[in-house]
C-alpha cells in the first residue's frame, strides 16, 4: 500500500514539474489556461494524497518565537 502511494506521489510530482516546465515555454493563452488548471489539479491531488499517506503534523508551541527556549541553557 505504501509503495503504491509513494508511486502516486511521485507521478503527481513529476506532472507538476512537467506543467511548470511547459509554462516557461511560449504557449498560447488557451494552452496556458489549460496547463494552469491541470497544475492546480495536480497540486491539490498531491496535497490530499500526501496528507493521507503521512498524517503526522507537528505544530509549534504557542509563544514560541524562533530559537528562544530551545537548546542549552547558559
Amino acid at each position: 500500500m505504501l509503495d503504491e502511494d509513494l508511486a502516486r506521489i511521485r507521478a503527481h510530482r513529476n506532472n507538476i514539474h512537467r506543467y511548470r516546465r511547459l509554462l516557461r515555454t511560449k504557449v498560447s493563452e488557451l494552452e496556458r489556461q489549460f496547463i494552469e488548471r491541470r497544475l492546480a489539479e495536480e497540486q491539490t491531488a498531491l496535497d490530499a494524497l500526501t496528507a493521507d499517506t503521512f498524517p503526522v503534523a507537528f505544530a509549534m508551541p504557542k509563544g514560541s518565537a524562533g530559537s528562544e527556549g530551545a537548546g542549552a541553557e547558559p
